[in-house]
């Protein structure tokens, strides 16, 4: 089986199953992003260990876990901003912990550790406020509408990418990227930004456009960052869970910059 039909399969698989957990209710969503977390998280520790970093892994992954959760309760007023105390001193344990390991490199580690948390966790938190409309009630239509023209964007630039690509976007980091793909692309989900308006109208077609862009810009040096790590710890994906499409992180790594940029758009927007 070649690798675009891998790529499709996998692709088609994991978007329905995302789909339906964002748009079936708020608890399938806290699931969703929970697995999506760990996993991420689990996969960007273990490729940090093979550059003889040895980040708290586990500790990392309960506390992004919980730092998401508690965004998730603040968000739905379950609780008030009370509930984010647990999370400052199990950040300050990160320091803590570490004196008692006798590491080689303690603050390399704990850096490591923190960066976990605010490259993965925090920005996939932010994803909380937006499916929470001013009513308080759960609106899954503008992170559908993320999603779908990230998947759009990434589909397409990977299309034109392979069929038209001569000119290396990043050749440095990332050989295969090129400008033909990047600009193929960005102009195809500013189509698709058009049918995702007429699907989710809690925001205009200029903005659509305008979240298309975005999206395909941060998420292009979302995952260039990505590729980056993985070429300074000599490794191609960063796990093998998803077929075609590499580990978790390989598949959300332009999510981690776009998603932020995201909300950002929407609290001056709405």
């Amino acid at each position: 089986m070649s690798n675009l039909v891998q790529r499709t399969i996998t692709g088609v698989i994991f978007l329905i199953l995302v789909i339906f957990a964002i748009a079936f209710s708020k608890i399938s969503f806290l699931i969703l992003f929970l697995l999506i977390l760990i996993g991420s998280m689990y996969e960007f520790y273990t490729l940090s260990k093979k550059d003889d970093i040895s980040p708290l892994k586990i500790y990392g992954i309960i506390v992004g876990s919980i730092l998401f959760t508690a965004n998730f309760l603040f968000a739905n007023d379950l609780m008030s901003a009370k509930c984010f105390l647990p999370v400052i001193p199990l950040v300050i344990g990160v320091f803590i912990i570490e004196l008692y390991r006798k590491a080689d490199q303690p603050f390399t580690n704990i850096g490591f550790t923190i960066l976990g948390l605010l490259y993965i966790a925090v920005p996939l938190s932010l994803a909380n406020y937006i499916v929470i409309d001013n009513q308080v009630a759960y609106n899954p239509n503008l992170l559908l509408g993320f999603f779908f023209l990230m998947w759009s964007y990434d589909t397409l630039a990977y299309v034109f990418g392979i069929s038209f690509g001569k000119h290396r976007l990043f050749e440095r980091i990332s050989p295969k990227k090129s400008w033909e793909g990047f600009i193929g692309g960005t102009l195809s989900s500013l189509i698709i930004a058009y049918v995702v308006s007429l699907l989710f109208n809690e925001l205009r077609f200029i903005d659509w456009a305008i979240v298309a862009i975005i999206i395909s810009v941060a998420g292009t040096f979302g995952d260039l960052v990505e590729s980056s790590f993985k070429r300074s710890v000599d490794e191609k994906d960063s796990g093998k869970i998803l077929p075609g499409h590499g580990g978790v992180l390989d598949r959300f790594d332009a999510v981690f910059i776009a998603l932020p940029m995201f909300y950002v758009y929407l609290q001056l927007v709405q």
